[in-house]
């Protein structure tokens, strides 16, 4: 498995396996199915609500065998109604006991935006904490100081634009990774080029378009990526499927990415396309067909009034 240097000399698997909307034992059984194959990166979240059987899955892999707590990756994430400054550690604290592990190999900001304490989900703008009550340097100072206790062995961000990401440039450090959505129609050059001058890894969540989220979070005409034309004319060249072409591209260009599966075939397909290597050529006609396309927009978190307008705008 390829993987990625970042900061501090740590290395993280090119290819993890995302467990967002993944629940209950249909996300341990798919986690063990897993690392048995070999999958070694962990991908979850508080918000997630699946931590705890993230955690059971981890421990039962060990306790059969499969591997040690030191051979995998496991990423989890600070949610925004813990973003005081006070909050960072104890919320860490809490996702290391719901997962029963002794430490987290990499601890992500989820979002760029503050919320007023144990809402999870707003619903008016008094849910909203503004910035200038939880400004983003204090809130990464607090990672810092998390990080320093060897709770975590790397820190980072998700959803950080280059304007939020440059905030952060009078801190003592610079994140060691950004999840941010990536796929061919939002190849995300902008940002890339920012995070390589930075030192910053990147990695790309909803590789294949998320086309599983919620309804309410689509719209009407949204693009397939398995359709695109360039996609399935690359899945004949190198005789596998469009899905391994989307996932290989972040891998061949340099960048981990995480999509997600539970069935025991696309685990395994997905593994499979860790493999691949495009060509530059077939990497540059990808990258070719951007759009500056969002799956996942974030508008569901605006909120003019606390002055969170469109969380994306550069």
């Amino acid at each position: 498995m390829k993987q990625i240097t970042l900061q501090q000399d740590i290395k993280m698997p090119a290819l993890g396996l995302g467990t967002w909307k993944a629940q209950g034992q249909e996300v341990v059984q798919a986690l063990l199915e897993a690392i048995k194959m070999g999958y070694r990166h962990i991908d979850t979240a508080m918000i997630y609500d699946n931590e705890f059987e993230v955690g059971q899955a981890i421990a039962l892999a060990i306790d059969m065998g499969l591997c040690t707590r030191e051979d995998l990756f496991v990423t989890s994430k600070l949610w925004n109604d813990r973003h005081q400054a006070n909050e960072v550690l104890p919320a860490l604290e809490a996702s290391l006991d719901r997962l029963k592990i002794d430490y987290l190999d990499l601890y992500l900001i989820h979002w760029p935006i503050a919320f007023k304490s144990d809402v999870l989900l707003p619903e008016t703008p008094q849910d909203y904490l503004p910035l200038s009550q939880a400004p983003l340097v204090d809130t990464w100072t607090a990672m810092e100081h998390a990080q320093s206790t060897g709770l975590t062995r790397a820190i980072g961000v998700s959803n950080f634009t280059v304007n939020h990401l440059s905030l952060l440039e009078s801190c003592s450090s610079m994140p060691s990774v950004n999840q941010v959505e990536m796929h061919p129609l939002l190849t995300q050059d902008k940002l890339r080029n920012y995070c390589k001058e930075k030192g910053i890894a990147m990695t790309a969540y909803a590789p294949l378009g998320s086309t599983d989220r919620a309804a309410g979070m689509k719209s009407s005409d949204e693009p397939n990526l398995f359709e695109i034309p360039e996609v399935q004319n690359m899945a004949q060249r190198y005789q596998c499927s469009p899905a391994q072409i989307l996932i290989s591209y972040h891998i061949s260009r340099g960048d981990s990415v995480i999509p997600k599966a539970v069935q025991t075939q696309h685990l395994q397909d997905n593994l499979m396309a860790a493999q691949l290597t495009l060509s530059e050529q077939d990497i540059s006609t990808l990258s070719e067909l951007n759009k500056d396309y969002r799956f996942i927009n974030g508008h569901f978190f605006d909120c003019p009034e606390q002055d969170y307008g469109w969380v994306f705008a550069d």
